[in-house]
C-alpha cells in the first residue's frame, strides 16, 4: 500500500513549459530535496570534528569533507536559483507538491550545517574571524528560512492538502526539523555573541526553537509509529525516511547538550546548572528511544533490502545525516557523563555513517554523470 494525498482545490491547468521539455536532463529536475547531500556531507566532517576518537589526519579529512559540502552548497544554490529563474512553472510544482515541498526544509538545514563546520573545521583554514562572519551569516539566513518552513508547510497541509490515512512518511518532519539545528548551530555562535541582553535574547532563541522544533516532531513521529502500525511498512522507495525520524532525535540530544555548555556564558547560575541537568535527563531518554528506531528501521531495510526491492534514488541520503545527528548526540553525552557507553557507541556510528556517506555519495556521482538523477521520474 503507498501514501497518497490529494489537493483540496482541483488543480488549474497551465500552459506547459516548454523549455523544461526540450532539456530532459536539465535543472528541470532539480528539486530541494538535492540539499540533502549537502546535509549528509556536511554531518560527516562536523561529527568527525567532536568524535571521542582521535587519531592522525582525522582532522584534516573532516577539514576536506566541510571544504566538499560547502562547495557543493554554493554549486547547488546557484543551480537551484537559476532552476527557479529557468523554470518558474516546475519549480512552483515543487512547491505545491504535498511530497515534494516537504523538503523545502533541506535547503535551511544544508546552509545551517556547512556554517557549523564552518565554525568547527573551516576556522583553521580561514581564521577565525572570518569562519565566525560567514557562520552568522548561514546561521541567520538559515534559521529564517527554517522558521519559514516550519510555518509555511505545515499550514498548506493543513489548508490545501488532504492526507490519506496511510500518507505519513518520514518527511513530513523535515520542515519542523529546521529549528532544532539551529538550535544546536546557534549554540555554537553564544560565546561570539555580546555579552549582555544579545547573549541572553540569542540562547533564549535556541531554547524556544528547541522547544518548537521537539514537540511538533514529536506529533509527527506519532504519526508515522501509527501508520506503521495500522498500515504496514512504506513502498520500498520510501524505506529510507524511515531513518529522517533520527534527525530530530539525534539532533534534540545534540541541542540540549550544547546549549548546557554554552549557558554559564548566557544565563544565571542556577539557570544554567538546570540547563546541564535537562541535558543529561532528556539525552539519555531521548538517545534510548533514537536506538530503538535506529534498530527498527534497519530491520525493515534489510528486510527490503533482501526482497531485492531497495533501489537507489536521492532519498537514501536519509541514512546520512539522520544518523550523523545520533552520532553527536552520542558525543554530547559522553562529554557530560563520561560514560564510555556513549563514547562506543559514538565511534561505531560514525563508522557506519561513512560507510553510508561513501556509498550514496557514489551512486548520486553515478546516477548525475549517467543522467539517471536529471530524467523525469516516470509514472
Amino acid at each position: 500500500m503507498t501514501a497518497t494525498v490529494t489537493f483540496r482545490p482541483a488543480p488549474r491547468r497551465r500552459p506547459v513549459d516548454h523549455r523544461a521539455e526540450r532539456h530532459p536532463g536539465s535543472l528541470r529536475q532539480l528539486g530541494p530535496n538535492w540539499f540533502a547531500a549537502v546535509m549528509g556531507t556536511g554531518i560527516v566532517a562536523n561529527a568527525a570534528a567532536t568524535l571521542p576518537l582521535r587519531f592522525p589526519g582525522l582532522r584534516g579529512a573532516a577539514t576536506v569533507v566541510w571544504a566538499l559540502a560547502a562547495v557543493v552548497l554554493v554549486a547547488l544554490s546557484v543551480a537551484w536559483i537559476a532552476h527557479w529563474v529557468r523554470f518558474p512553472d516546475t519549480a512552483r510544482d515543487h512547491r505545491n507538491h504535498p511530497v515534494m515541498s516537504q523538503f523545502f526544509g533541506a535547503p535551511p538545514m544544508a546552509l545551517l550545517t556547512v556554517g557549523g563546520g564552518t565554525l568547527l573545521l573551516g576556522s583553521e583554514v580561514i581564521g577565525m574571524s572570518a569562519a565566525v562572519a560567514i557562520d552568522w551569516v548561514l546561521w541567520t539566513v538559515g534559521t529564517v528560512l527554517g522558521l519559514l518552513t516550519a510555518f509555511a508547510i505545515p499550514y498548506r497541509m493543513f489548508t490545501r492538502h488532504r492526507a490519506d490515512a496511510d500518507a505519513a512518511f518520514g518527511g513530513w518532519l523535515m520542515p519542523v526539523v529546521p529549528p532544532m539545528v539551529s538550535a544546536a548551530m546557534g549554540a555554537l555562535l553564544i560565546p561570539h555573541t555580546p555579552a549582555g541582553q544579545l547573549r541572553l535574547t540569542m540562547i533564549l532563541l535556541c531554547v524556544a526553537m528547541f522547544g518548537l522544533s521537539l514537540l511538533a516532531a514529536l506529533v509527527v513521529i506519532t504519526m508515522i509509529w501509527s501508520r506503521l502500525v495500522h498500515h504496514g511498512t512504506p513502498h520500498a522507495g520510501m524505506v529510507p525516511t524511515l531513518w529522517i525520524v533520527l534527525g530530530p532525535l539525534g539532533q534534540s540530544v545534540t541541542a540540549a547538550g550544547l546549549l548546557a555548555n554554552a549557558a554559564p556564558a548566557a544565563l544565571p547560575d542556577l539557570y544554567a546548572k538546570g540547563l546541564m541537568v535537562f541535558s543529561v535527563i532528556f539525552g539519555i531518554a531521548a538517545w534510548g528511544f533514537a536506538m530503538l528506531w535506529l534498530a527498527l528501521a534497519a530491520a525493515i531495510t534489510v528486510k527490503t533490502y533482501r526482497a531485492g526491492e531497495l533501489t537507489f534514488n536521492l532519498t537514501w541520503w536519509g541514512f546520512t545525516f539522520p544518523l550523523g545527528t545520533c552520532v553527536t548526540g552520542s558525543t554530547v553525552l559522553y562529554t557530560h557523563t563520561g560514560a564510555n557507553l556513549f563514547a562506543a557507541t559514538a565511534i561505531a556510528l560514525y563508522v557506519v555513517l561513512v560507510a553510508a556517506w561513501s556509498a550514496v555519495a557514489m551512486r548520486t556521482v553515478r546516477g548525475v554523470l549517467s543522467g539517471a538523477l536529471l530524467r523525469p521520474a516516470t509514472t
